[in-house]
């Protein structure tokens, strides 16, 4: 009895500090600011390391919704299967707020982004 306990210690034990050294080597989600205006982003082009990141978008007085689509560059802006969804805000931006997005893992590439609601031309996002 004493060794299964034992063996159930060391087993837990190990599992604890498994999970502790996943959590340590998990990277920092950066966030990436953008701003809208009436018909456009105040970032015309972005550059980033890759990584793990949340979009933060300001309405700032655009009087209207506002959100923000991602897409890897070539691909067709127009379908939506084409987006990287977790890049969208969570909710439409309200006029004179920020919105943010899910976590977005960009990986090193070059990407389009823009807003459906308040038109705006496509911007680059370049990963390294």
């Amino acid at each position: 009895m004493k060794r299964v306990l034992s063996i159930l210690v060391i087993v837990l034990a190990f599992l604890f500090n498994a999970n502790a050294q996943d959590k340590m080597m998990k990277q920092p989600v950066k966030k990436i600011a953008l701003e809208q205006t009436t018909g456009e982003f105040t970032q015309k082009s972005i550059t980033v390391s890759e990584g793990t990141y949340i979009f933060d978008v300001a309405n700032n007085n655009v009087g209207k919704d506002e959100g923000l689509v991602l897409v890897k560059k070539g691909k067709d802006a127009s379908k939506p299967e084409n987006h990287i969804q977790t890049a969208y805000v969570t909710a439409a931006v309200k006029n004179n707020t920020v919105g943010h997005s899910k976590e977005t893992k960009l990986e090193k590439g070059e990407y389009v982004y823009f807003c459906p609601l308040n038109p705006t031309p496509q911007y680059s996002l370049i990963v390294e």
